[in-house]
């Protein structure tokens, strides 16, 4: 027998709408089948009531961007004996490969896991995850999170390349049914040869799969991509043993190229976006494209800062991920979101923050029927933040200066490390 029950709390709070003094969520199946006062859903139904006082009740995050893959790295790099002090992007990338060559397929999936637990224990509900190995796409679908898998591609060769393609593809058109919708994502501009470009797009178009690309994440990307040369041409290429694909410059930056080739469409979400001009942004606005900030890995990597304020001005629809611990120092959007207000003062306010990882986050992952906001018909997800006493006004931006989480449910059932 099916079971309804009435959340309720102090407050209701979705984005980009008044919050609801006494508001309440009347769940039904995991679905939420109608939200109101408190008040108004007793009157109308005898369920059950789970009051929160003093809390306010607001959506579970949508995490733009991750690589759960990569949730033990720490872990990883202390044991690993490799000399571990990047100095710059390209170092940092070396250093990474270096790492991942020394683990064996069974270390994976305890990084997943644990992953999935780090995003459910601090409120993120649905991920957009870049999944490198197809096998460990069942790890996902068991747990409890929505949102999108992202199956990597990369490669010069061509056998590697369509080798990977086509798991990828494989991988994708099998998790259709689940949670966790599937995608592709190409790598970047450096790590896929340009003349695959017109395959991915083939691909992406014939299965309806949307594509997520790190996108100008750094300066080092931008001079290769432009003329083939820095850090990237002169160590990472020799490093993996791609010299012989050197020689065809692009003479454009990275936003020209992947538009050239029709990969930027209003179903991509470009990751970083640090070293993108107002020419490229123009056709980022243009082709609809939506953009994931990790300001903190940004931050840690010493790569820049992405030009938020055009991006504002431009209309640019934004999310926020955290990326990887490898990158990171946790998969907490709580974190993330705190520090981008604390560098971006002049450009985000609580208010766009957290559209950014609700309803913007979940636009960006096209999974807004389902997640992103407290909206009857969608998945119960949702976070009770304590903290936040006071008047009406100001209380969006004492829930996300101060607020402090208290529990998360998924799906209507309240998550308690279980994954």
């Amino acid at each position: 027998m099916s079971e309804e029950v009435i959340y309720s709390a102090s407050w209701l709070i979705n984005p980009d709408a008044p919050p609801v003094v006494g508001g309440a969520l009347l769940v039904h199946d995991g679905i939420i089948a109608e939200t109101g006062t408190v008040s108004s859903l007793r009157s109308k139904y005898s369920a059950p009531v789970h009051d929160f006082p003093g809390c306010a009740l607001i959506p579970g995050f949508v995490n733009a961007h991750t690589h759960l893959e990569l949730t033990h790295f720490p872990s990883w790099r202390l044991r690993s004996g490799v000399d571990y002090n990047p100095r710059r992007f390209t170092d940092w990338i070396i250093q990474l490969i270096k790492i991942s060559r020394g683990l064996t397929p069974e270390e994976y999936p305890p990084s997943v896991r644990e992953g999935v637990r780090m995003c459910l224990e601090s409120g993120t509900t649905a991920i957009g995850e870049i999944v490198t190995n197809t096998a460990l796409a069942g790890l996902y679908h068991e747990s409890p999170l929505a949102g999108r898998l992202y199956f990597e591609l990369l490669g010069q060769e061509s056998d590697h390349f369509r080798s990977k393609l086509a798991a990828a593809t494989a991988a994708a058109l099998a998790g259709k049914m689940h949670l966790l919708r599937p995608g592709l994502s190409p790598h970047s501009p450096y790590t896929i040869t340009h003349h695959y470009l017109p395959e991915i797009r083939i691909t992406s178009a014939a299965h309806a799969l949307p594509l997520a690309i790190h996108l100008s994440e750094s300066q080092s990307e931008s001079d290769f991509t432009f003329d083939q040369t820095g850090e990237l041409a002169t160590s990472f290429y020799p490093f993996v043993g791609w010299e012989r694909f050197l020689g065809q410059p692009a003479r454009c930056s990275s936003t020209e190229l992947l538009d050239s080739h029709g990969l930027l469409t209003p179903t991509t979400l470009a990751v970083h976006c640090v070293h993108v001009s107002v020419a490229d942004a123009s056709i980022l606005k243009s082709r609809g494209v939506h953009v994931a900030l990790c300001p903190r890995s940004n931050e840690l990597l010493d790569v820049g800062r992405a030009p938020v304020s055009l991006f504002q001005k431009m209309g640019i629809p934004l999310s926020l991920g955290t990326d990887s611990l490898a990158s990171n120092n946790s998969l907490s959007l709580w974190d993330e979101l705190r520090f981008a207000l604390d560098i971006f003062p002049d450009d985000l306010t609580e208010t766009d923050i957290f559209r950014m990882v609700t309803t913007g986050g979940a636009a960006a992952l096209g999974i807004s029927s389902a997640c992103g906001s407290l909206d009857k018909g969608k998945r119960a997800d949702f976070q009770v933040i304590a903290g936040c006493d006071g008047g009406e006004g100001g209380v969006l931006e004492r829930v996300i200066r101060e607020g402090c989480m208290q529990e998360v449910y998924v799906g209507g059932v309240c998550y308690a490390g279980n994954v």
